[in-house]
């Protein structure tokens, strides 16, 4: 009879600027949408992991804001919580733009000098660039720091992505298996829900509603005629938002609605109303 192979499993931090492509990686890894996507600095201000599982291994990446240089009180203590979350997890993927290092990745990387667990340097969207311009973006990084690993990927296309699998399962320890096989996020699905009908808010109303929108769902225990009863509610900063979010004739709401739903059942594979 053959020995069953060692099981691995362990937590992965995705860092790097904003809109690298942190939240496409963790939704392209496990299959579905459980971080947000916006191009917008500082949308995931809730730590998503998303869990990967294999026959060999379990990965629960913990996704951290975006670190970037602190503005403000609240920017800082969210950079602090970024970086003190990287020395409770086995490994770091620090992920960048595919060109030559510029300022504010110099500045995440003399931060992860203070990290004592492996880092990986994960160059995304290298289907926008030619094969021969990696080779000095990699010389660029290697000045700013000991990468354990230089891996080139596309988080969108997929590229280089089992090889970074591969990558993780050679660092990861062994372990047992935190998650079930069938569980992606370690966050309860009312949460999964308010985040992406935040993220319908932000795409929907660009530049006129800021960050500050929270979105908190009521109850989805509820099924009526079959489908599944959603009752959220949208909080803003400032009365003035609201006529924003509401739009005339209550029309942007209306298209919140929409968008959100067809992200929500794609989600919870099943029929919903969403109010």
């Amino acid at each position: 009879m053959s020995e069953e192979k060692d099981f691995k499993s362990g937590f992965v931090a995705l860092v790097g600027r904003p809109n690298v492509g942190k939240s496409t990686l963790m939704n392209y890894l496990v299959g579905q949408k459980v971080a947000i996507t916006s191009n917008k600095p500082q949308t995931t201000r809730n730590r998503i992991s998303g869990i990967y599982t294999s026959d060999e291994m379990q990965v629960v990446f913990v996704d951290t804001p975006g670190i970037f240089k602190p503005h403000s009180k609240l920017d800082d203590y969210m950079d602090k919580a970024s970086l003190s979350s990287l020395n409770d997890v086995d490994l770091v993927l620090f992920m960048v733009e595919p060109e030559e290092a510029g300022k504010g990745d110099q500045f995440i990387a003399e931060q992860l000098k203070n990290v004592k667990v492996p880092v990986f340097l994960v160059i995304n969207k290298i289907d926008q660039v030619h094969p021969d311009q990696l080779l000095p973006i990699i010389d660029s990084y290697r000045k700013l720091g000991d990468f354990a690993e230089f891996l080139p990927i596309s988080a969108t296309q997929g590229n280089g992505v089992s090889d970074l699998l591969n990558a993780i399962h050679k660092y990861l320890p062994e372990g047992p298996q935190y998650y079930g096989s069938d569980q992606i996020t370690d966050r309860p699905e009312y949460f999964v829900v308010a985040e992406l009908i935040r993220e319908q808010i932000l795409h929907l109303t660009s530049q006129e509603v800021p960050h500050a929108t929270a979105v908190a769902v009521d109850q989805m225990n509820q099924r009526v005629n079959g489908k599944l009863q959603i009752d959220a509610t949208i909080y803003v900063e400032r009365d003035g938002q609201k006529g924003i979010l509401i739009g005339k004739g209550g029309k942007m709401l209306k298209q919140i609605g929409i968008n959100s739903r067809k992200q929500i059942e794609d989600l919870l594979g099943e029929k919903v109303n969403l109010r």
